[in-house]
């Protein structure tokens, strides 16, 4: 199972820098995980200040689906 994020995001991006793998997208003003690309580590859960990123099992699926839909055309957070 793959991290979310949900609206509490405020684009601070630690949990970009925390990321091993690049997972994270840039969507109109939060960030988004892609579930392809999350190797499900959990590293960017708890350096998340916002406490913006769950489980996917934790996550209102509504978050689950917008992370999933919204990353594929979303620039890379690290750009």
């Amino acid at each position: 199972m793959t991290a979310v994020v949900n609206d509490n995001c405020t684009l601070c991006k630690t949990c970009v820098e925390a990321c091993p793998v690049d997972a994270f997208r840039v969507v109109e003003n939060m960030l988004v995980i892609d579930p392809d690309e999350c190797i499900d580590c959990g590293v960017c859960i708890t350096e998340c200040p916002c406490e913006a990123i769950t489980t996917e099992e934790e996550a209102d699926e509504k978050w689950v689906t917008f992370n999933a839909e919204k990353c594929k055309d979303a620039p890379n957070a690290n750009e």
